[in-house]
């Protein structure tokens, strides 16, 4: 089963992303997904379910040690063929 995972982190900081959301792009991008796009307002990380699955857990632990007061997030079943 393919998973893709849609995140954010809060507080925003629109002059510097905070120290939540680095720590959030350094665990998807060391994750072993297969697509990755990170962005300023939302990010997507896609993927096996295991990886997908192993990148949540450590994304909203390590998110919220490092100052997200909310980190939000929707998974999707990935059918087949879907880009």
């Amino acid at each position: 089963m393919r998973l893709r995972v849609e995140f954010t982190t809060e507080p925003f900081d629109l002059d510097e992303a905070p120290a939540h959301a680095v720590v959030a792009r350094e665990v998807v991008e060391a994750a072993e997904l297969d697509a990755v796009d990170v962005g300023p307002f939302g990010n997507t990380a896609e993927g096996g379910a295991d990886a997908v699955l192993t990148a949540v857990d450590a994304l909203l632990r390590k998110t919220l040690e490092a100052g997200a007061t909310r980190v939000t997030l929707q998974v999707n079943v990935v059918e087949d063929g879907e880009a």
